[in-house]
């Protein structure tokens, strides 16, 4: 099932994944972090997991505020990197992982949680700037940055998804060209933007069908389309059934309601 992979840092401690984004495929392991710096539609997989081993992962979601406050402190070790997808792996070292143990080691300690975890989490931040993928970091937490621009234009769609869009106004909302906005959406995301809220869209109207057992018109009206029969084609392109047979495929198959969002 599809999924909106969040803002988040992701550790796998044992086992291996899977993430594909827009056609690209991302492997990650013990050895390697992976990190998705703006909301991003994707799926996952664990490819690597036994009875004996099961898969064991560990996920953070990321607050640029804190990020920008670290960014704003500490000089940078890496060049920022050229501009690309948002979705990075990077590999894992000995201090990072230290911070993570001690962050884990909290929940033997409940009283001290509140105090001491926004430290190891800001050390965490800390680590990640300081690491290999910590220029696409920047991009993305820095105010005025195309990342950050693009960021809050996913944020609007995220919110707004059932609207009409207008991609020039919204590139004017985050203050950015037509032709500039429609070329960093891309290199970040993958997609369009009008490809990235049919996405929402058609995944939101899958989970109504499912979890609240609407009609395919009603869900599509619920969503944002004004033609049931677009909605139908264009579900039927995304999931390979239309809606009627896909969801009875699904309620045959599991009775777990996918989540439309996921850290990791």
């Amino acid at each position: 099932m599809g999924c909106m992979v969040e803002p988040s840092f992701g550790l796998v401690v044992q086992g291996t994944k899977r993430i594909i984004q827009s056609g690209d495929v991302y492997l990650c392991d013990a050895n390697r972090f992976l990190i998705t710096s703006l909301d991003l539609p994707g799926s996952t997989q664990v490819i690597e997991a036994s009875r004996e081993t099961p898969f064991l992962g560990i996920g953070l979601k990321l607050d640029f505020r804190v990020m920008a406050e670290l960014m704003a402190q500490v000089a940078p070790d890496h060049e920022d990197a050229p501009a690309g997808r948002g979705l990075v792996v990077g590999d894992m070292t000995e201090p990072l992982y230290d911070a993570v143990n001690r962050l884990l080691a909290l929940l033997d300690d409940p009283n001290a949680i509140a105090v001491l975890a926004p430290y190891v989490e800001r050390e965490i931040y800390y680590r990640l700037l300081a690491s290999d993928q910590g220029g696409r970091l920047r991009q993305i937490a820095s105010a005025g940055s195309q990342g950050n621009r693009v960021s809050r234009a996913i944020q609007w769609l995220r919110t707004h998804y059932d609207e009409s869009l207008r991609v020039d106004d919204l590139a004017t909302q985050v203050q950015m060209s037509s032709s500039t906005f429609h070329h960093h959406f891309r290199q970040l995301t993958g997609m369009s933007p009008l490809q990235y809220q049919k996405w929402i869209r058609l995944n939101e109207a899958r989970r109504l069908m499912l979890s609240e057992r609407l009609d395919a018109t009603s869900a599509s009206f619920r969503v944002g389309y004004a033609s049931p029969t677009q909605f139908n084609r264009e579900y039927s392109r995304l999931f390979g059934n239309s809606p009627r047979r896909d969801i009875d495929n699904l309620r045959s198959g599991t009775d777990v309601v996918p989540s439309v969002a996921a850290t990791y």
